[in-house]
């Protein structure tokens, strides 16, 4: 089986949402979409979408037992999209434009907040779709096997003709990457989009290229480049070489190789920075648009 697999790189994120917009426009507008973000770019650190979603005790546990993590709650978890008074902006009834009720949660409802105090904040941008993982639980929960993967690429597809609507595969996905459709009382999700052309060695040759949250134990095929850090200020607002996003919180998200990604990444862009050849760097800044893609 071959299996079709992504990188991000953090370190280029700008949390501009143009991927999540693009997505949401052409996918999950409507008919039962609307709560739906098969892509979304979440602030870390942060609750992310649905509302704490990794807090879920689901995927696999470290014997290979399946476990279910429960369902996030509409709207306490995922919020509802709202309307604004655009009518009686435009009829001049109102001054200023505002949501027609007051809203309680949603997507990015803590963007741009992160942890820490100034001078030494600090945040980053998360993109996230379904992983397509190797070891999907989704796949495991499901009672009616409407859920597989393809031979051809790995991608983990639901079939709607077998989907009774039970939600099991909500509860077993630990990144809550399958979306409940009350319209049609079906589960949905993402299908993928395009993989780099230089995964392999980002992921296996360099090893920078690193899974989110392997310990749920599913085998995610999206993997990322984990953000390099800026310093910490003293209080004599000097530089230090302490970094300002703590290197545990990393390590929860991505994982004890973390650590030594980031060595590499800093590595790589010193030698660059020195005018020495650095294929991993070259990589990276793609001065190519076409490199970035399987051709």
């Amino acid at each position: 089986m071959k299996q079709i697999a992504m990188v991000m790189d953090l370190n280029k994120c700008l949390g501009c949402q143009t991927c999540t917009a693009a997505c949401k426009t052409q996918w999950t507008n409507r008919f039962g979409r609307e709560y739906m973000y098969w892509n979304n770019v979440e602030t870390q650190p942060g609750q992310g979408y649905p509302k704490g979603y990794m807090d879920y005790n689901a995927g696999w546990d470290e014997k290979g037992n399946l476990k279910k993590g429960g369902l996030p709650r509409i709207p306490e978890d995922y919020g509802i999209p709202w309307e604004y008074n655009y009518k009686e902006v435009l009829n001049g009834d109102a001054k200023t434009l505002k949501p027609d009720s007051e809203p309680t949660g949603g997507p990015n409802w803590d963007e741009d907040e992160g942890e820490g105090e100034y001078p030494n904040s600090y945040f980053f941008y998360l993109p996230r779709i379904c992983n397509h993982c190797t070891n999907p639980a989704c796949l495991a929960a499901c009672p009616n096997k409407a859920i597989h993967k393809r031979e051809e690429d790995g991608i983990v597809l639901v079939d709607l003709k077998r989907c009774k609507g039970i939600r099991d595969c909500i509860s077993a996905c630990p990144y809550k990457k399958v979306y409940f459709n009350h319209s049609r009382a079906k589960a949905e999700k993402g299908i993928a989009g395009q993989s780099e052309k230089c995964v392999y060695k980002l992921v296996k040759k360099w090893k920078v290229a690193i899974p989110l949250r392997p310990d749920f134990g599913t085998l995610p095929n999206v993997y990322y480049v984990p953000p390099l850090s800026p310093p910490k200020f003293n209080e004599k607002g000097e530089v230090t070489d302490e970094p300002r996003i703590p290197m545990e919180f990393l390590k929860k998200l991505f994982g004890s190789e973390v650590e030594e990604a980031l060595k590499t990444l800093k590595n790589e862009m010193d030698k660059k920075a020195k005018g020495e050849k650095s294929e991993l760097m070259d990589t990276l800044i793609a001065y190519k648009h076409s490199e970035m893609f399987r051709i």
